[in-house]
């Protein structure tokens, strides 16, 4: 390296930095040595992706292209160095990439955050741990880089304690990469030590497909001027599954997704015939952070004959399975494939289906065999896999047997009921399966569409996953059972009726004609029709959608994000029986049966979660029948 130039910089970190960075030292410090497996981890990323780009232009290498990573350490000066010759960075990407978090969701990740070690470690692990895990043993970390393809006095030097921000200094770099020296903490020099160093590569950097070198010793055991490599250095998904042990697969795992935690499960292949490609794909045991961000960065990394090419998200996995992590190489594919090509490819095509298949086999494998890691990847990703009914027609009928509900039969909030459990415990007359979709799982617990149900013990699902809507709307029918709403469409359970209950349900409708019609008049336009309730036993009201009409709630949720929504006019279904009802009935005076009729359709839209167009009124309303009862 030659001389620094003049231009230096002093920023700030943003907040968000500086509240990882001090969680991470605190909560992390158990496992310290991971910080030598993430930035290994983050040069075989930067190797990758100058290999990649240099398939279309090799002069990128700067004729040197054999691809690595070199770790060094000084024990006198108290540090170790970790450098690759890969991609490098710009002083722009620098600022981006590590003086900033460039990640959306950041924030509200950062607010679960307690304080807790414990329990943070976990969710750290979730974001990534990366380049930060530096100042878990250094008070000082100077990030030396350059571009490739860039002249050698367009590189930079980031410096930082960890604590007052960075300086950002322009040099010169004789070559492209990325060079980071740890200036270790006084109590952490055990770092800065040979057996050490090449212990942990070995332990977490062993099945990179890159070489780590050090510094070879001699026979007196003094260390010499010749790099040898250190790890395998071979792809482990190209290696004998019976060469491999558990925790080969559980190291390159947290390798390739920057995971702190082991994986749920994995499936190793290697397909030959038709098309040739090794897969290894995996399913974590904590969902990322971005897992519900638009753009996500990790996927299924795509290689071509052993060469790395891209981080897939869209073309290798469908997105209701975008938690899994992996490889996927392939010998058929050419080494310049762009995603463009990706999304037509019948290879890709092939690939992605076969792949599809596997994580489902896996999933129900682990569904059989091992219930508990099933619900703990349920709690994880259950919403997620719930896309797929909707999404992955192909597949519906597997995909609706791994998915988990609560239920009535034990009205647990936990998730941990089958359809085939369901469908086990159907009355013998019964032919839906029912269910209920509302904003919280209180809401669907507690609505007055469940009373008849309740009172006659069938059981009826409770979702309050937001996407349940979109799940019903996919699946619509399992082992040949309908899924009908219980608060859509008009509702018949006179097979489960004695001929008593249907003779009194007859009375009741006869004797409720008065007030029905009274009822029709006054609301007008605001609903549909005014019928008598076969849901409610204890409830006065509610509110009856159409089959094909969106849950209230999801309706306001939607106007919320700006879309517009059809204006379909509810019904509204009332129980005569109930004393309200009849004070209604009562009533001579016909203001305050406007004024009952106005409070009675309001009561029954905010029960559904709708949102009122007059709040104030319907207040005024409330208040001025309370004080005449008092």
């Amino acid at each position: 390296m030659a001389e620094t130039k003049a231009k230096k910089e002093n920023m700030e970190f943003q907040t968000e930095v500086n509240q990882l960075l001090h969680l991470m030292i605190h909560s992390l410090y158990s496992n310290k040595e991971i910080f030598v497996r993430e930035l290994i981890s983050n040069a075989s990323d930067a190797c990758d992706k100058l290999r990649f780009e240099a398939i279309s232009d090799d002069s990128l290498y700067e004729g040197d292209p054999e691809l690595r990573i070199e770790v060094n350490f000084d024990e006198e000066a108290n540090t170790v160095t970790i450098r690759d010759n890969g991609i490098g960075m710009t002083r722009e990407d620098v600022i981006n990439n590590i003086g900033t978090i460039a990640k959306s969701g950041t924030k509200e990740f950062l607010s679960k955050l307690s304080g807790d070690a414990a329990k943070d470690s976990n969710l750290i692990g979730q974001f990534g741990v990366g380049f930060y895990s530096s100042f878990i043993v250094a008070d000082k970390v100077t990030l030396t880089t350059r571009k490739a393809g860039d002249k050698s006095d367009k590189a930079v030097v980031w410096e930082s304690n960890g604590e007052n921000g960075f300086t950002l200094e322009d040099t010169t770099k004789d070559t492209h990469g990325t060079e980071i020296v740890l200036h270790l903490k006084e109590e952490e020099k055990e770092f800065a030590n040979d057996y050490r160093l090449r212990s942990i590569i070995s332990t977490y950097s062993d099945h990179i497909p890159l070489p780590v070198k050090m510094l070879k010793r001699d026979e007196e055991g003094k260390l010499t001027e010749e790099w040898e490599v250190v790890n395998k250095a071979n792809a482990l998904w190209t290696e004998s599954k019976s060469n491999l042990k558990d925790e080969d697969y559980q190291e390159f795992y947290k390798h390739i997704a920057h995971d702190w935690e082991n994986p749920l499960a994995w499936s190793h292949n290697n397909v030959e015939g038709k098309l040739e490609y090794k897969s290894l794909l995996y399913i974590p045991s904590k969902a990322p952070f971005d897992l519900w961000e638009p753009e996500q960065k990790n996927g299924i990394k795509l290689y071509v004959q052993r060469v790395f090419v891209m981080d897939d998200t869209k073309n290798l996995m469908p997105h209701y399975l975008r938690f899994v992590r992996g490889v996927i190489d392939s010998n058929d594919l050419p080494l310049n494939v762009s995603r463009e090509i990706l999304q037509s490819n019948h290879v890709v095509e092939s690939m992605r289906k076969a792949s599809v298949k596997k994580v489902l086999g896996l999933l129900e494998k682990m569904a059989k065999n091992d219930k508990e890691d099933y619900q703990k990847f349920w709690n994880e990703f259950g919403r997620a896999l719930k896309e797929g009914p909707g999404e992955d027609m192909a597949n519906k009928e597997q995909i609706a047997k791994l998915l988990r509900f609560s239920s009535t039969n034990t009205d647990s909030e936990e998730q941990t009921v089958t359809l085939e459990d369901y469908v086990s415990r159907m009355k013998e007359e019964q032919e839906e399966i029912y269910y209920i979709t509302a904003e919280t799982f209180a809401s669907a617990k507690n609505s007055p569409h469940l009373e008849v149900f309740r009172k006659k013990e069938i059981e009826v699902l409770l979702l309050s996953d937001r996407v349940d809507e979109w799940l019903v709307n996919g699946l619509q029918e399992f082992d040949g059972k309908k899924l009908q709403s219980v608060a859509k469409g008009e509702l018949d359970l006179s097979k489960f009726d004695t001929e008593e209950d249907k003779k009194e349900q007859e009375e009741t409708d006869k004797k409720a004609d008065g007030i029905i019609k009274h009822l029709k008049e006054v609301l007008g336009e605001q609903v549909e029709d005014v019928r008598v309730s076969h849901r409610l036993t204890s409830s006065p009201s509610c509110i009856v959608l159409n089959e094909q009409d969106m849950a209230l709630y999801m309706q306001t949720l939607m106007k919320q994000a700006g879309h517009d929504m059809p204006s379909n006019k509810p019904v509204l279904e009332i129980n005569p029986t109930h004393p309200l009802i009849e004070r209604m009935e009562a009533e001579t005076d016909d203001e305050q049966f406007a004024d009952w009729a106005a409070i009675l359709f309001d009561q029954a839209l905010l029960a559904e979660g709708a949102q009122l167009e007059d709040p104030a009124g319907f207040v005024s309303k409330l208040n001025k029948l309370m004080l005449k009862m008092s």
